[in-house]
């Protein structure tokens, strides 16, 4: 490998579905290599065999397929590679770098209660440490379970630099001599991750500041290894609006879920990627993948952590619903349709120019493609729920006979266009001296049953003739309910 080629990748445990916070940890490291030509390469640490799941693998899997963001080696599966971390946690112990542990889990249990210290803070006594050699080879030849620990200098401290937070430091007194390899031969994370990383080339770890705390002991692997350190990037936590961690209880933190709501991929990374990066000195919001990919770099992460912000999310997401074309919508809308029973194979034939008019004319209020069904539901379908605020419309008794005559007169409109049967409506309001905004109003409870809506002639217009005056003449019961209502 040539000492500039640029090596990142993505590591996930398949505990769980690809969430927010993994997902932009992604989408960093991609970013990463696009910019510098590099390779962005797929890793699965499923060492955790109880944890672990094939359901969770291939979530994750899908999660950045959605997002688009393809890897360029991998995936390469940590259980595949059990072998190689035994063989190097072996030449560990060889170089007098690591130790083996004999001490039982019922021992270290036992240990940690009678130091009476804060679970979290308790560290190995070392106790293996010094064992005579023909102790250790009598246990070995014996059988006895072991673990093989990292000897963790006892003077001095281990020093790096992080591209995002500095130079750090820390005594080796504060770092135990942790578990490379468990007695039942499975490696523990530091072991793993230091073996891949460095069997794979990896130039520059990009990860979650919550590796921070363990960057120290895999810089101590490296040294004992004889390898060169890559750039170490931790990027800050994501929190919710309360400034407390990102979980569940703030809303959906997965990124399938994202897609259910009804967000597109390319406003989900636009958002993920502001999500404690700064483009630098501008107000713009709104990136294609290109202008990402040209701004990004490791010197504008932030060292603070960010906050998940749902609004802006949503906001983000409308305005991308709002820049792309109706043919580009369709597809997306589409599928949205097909989940709620909506969808009719002419849509995609004799009426698709319709129905590409019908996008473009609700993709201006939309904030997810769910929109699309709420708002097109009546225009798809006369089986629609009118919303009580918007039953206040038909409250005015003169709309028994406003709504009927107006009916009448669009019935006989030639042509059926916004001019005229916005004159048509106003002459009829002046006609019977009321205000026109009192026709408008009850006429979009009458056809959508909603208070609000894109301009009302324009849904005249799409609703269609035949419809619009079957509704208008359907709305006069529900100026009576409207009026038992007020009563």
């Amino acid at each position: 490998m040539k000492t500039a080629e640029i090596r990142v990748r993505f590591a996930p445990s398949p505990t769980g579905y690809l969430h927010v916070g993994g997902a932009r940890t992604a989408l960093f490291n991609w970013l990463f290599a696009r910019k510098h030509r590099g390779t962005f390469i797929l890793r699965i640490e499923d060492t955790d065999v109880e944890r672990s799941s094939e359901d969770m693998v291939e979530g994750i899997l899908d999660g950045l397929r959605w997002l688009e963001l393809y890897w360029d080696e991998g995936p390469y599966f940590q259980s595949q590679r059990l072998a190689l971390y035994r063989q190097r946690a072996q030449a560990l112990v060889q170089s007098g770098d690591a130790y083996y542990c004999f001490c039982s889990p019922e021992e270290l249990a036992a240990k940690r209660q009678r130091a009476g210290e804060d679970p979290s803070r308790w560290q190995y006594d070392r106790s293996c440490r010094s064992l005579p050699q023909e102790v250790v080879r009598a246990k070995l030849q014996a059988g006895v379970p072991r673990a093989i620990r990292f000897k963790v200098p006892l003077d001095g401290s281990t020093v790096f630099e992080d591209r995002v937070y500095g130079r750090i430091e820390v005594h080796h007194q504060d770092i135990e001599d942790f578990v490379l390899l468990r007695s039942d031969g499975h490696p523990t994370y530091h072991l793993s991750v230091v073996v891949d990383d460095a069997d794979m080339g990896i130039s520059h770890i990009i990860r979650g500041a919550d590796h921070l705390s363990n960057t120290p002991k895999q810089v101590l692997l490296y040294r004992a290894f004889g390898l060169d350190l890559p750039v170490f990037a931790h990027l800050p936590l994501i929190l919710g609006p309360d400034r407390s961690r990102l979980s569940k209880r703030h809303g959906a933190t997965s990124v399938t879920a994202y897609r259910e709501m009804g967000f597109v991929p390319a406003a989900l990374r636009n958002f993920l990627a502001l999500l404690g990066w700064s483009p630098g000195d501008t107000k713009q919001e709104i990136f294609s993948t290109e202008e990402l990919i040209e701004r990004f770099s490791l010197e504008a992460i932030s060292k603070s952590n960010a906050v998940f912000d749902f609004d802006k999310a949503l906001w983000m997401n409308g305005q991308y619903l709002r820049a792309m074309s109706a043919e580009q919508l369709e597809p997306l809308v589409r599928e949205e349709l097909k989940k709620a029973d909506l969808w009719r194979d002419e849509l995609a034939d004799e009426k698709r120019a319709w129905f590409l008019h019908l996008i473009d004319l609700l993709k201006v209020r939309a904030r997810t493609l769910k929109y699309f069904v709420e708002a097109g539901r009546p225009y798809l379908s006369d089986d629609y729920p009118i919303e009580p605020k918007a039953m206040k419309n038909l409250r005015h008794p003169e709309l028994r006979e406003l709504l009927p005559e107006l009916a009448r007169r669009f019935e006989r409109l030639h042509p059926f266009t916004l001019e005229t049967t916005e004159r048509a409506l106003r002459e009829l309001a002046a006609e019977r001296g009321v205000k026109a905004g009192l026709l408008i109003n009850a006429v979009r409870t009458a056809l959508t049953g909603s208070a609000v809506t894109p301009g009302i002639f324009d849904v005249i217009v799409a609703i269609g003739r035949e419809r619009t005056v079957q509704r208008l003449r359907r709305a006069v019961d529900w100026v009576d309910e409207a009026q038992t209502e007020t009563s």
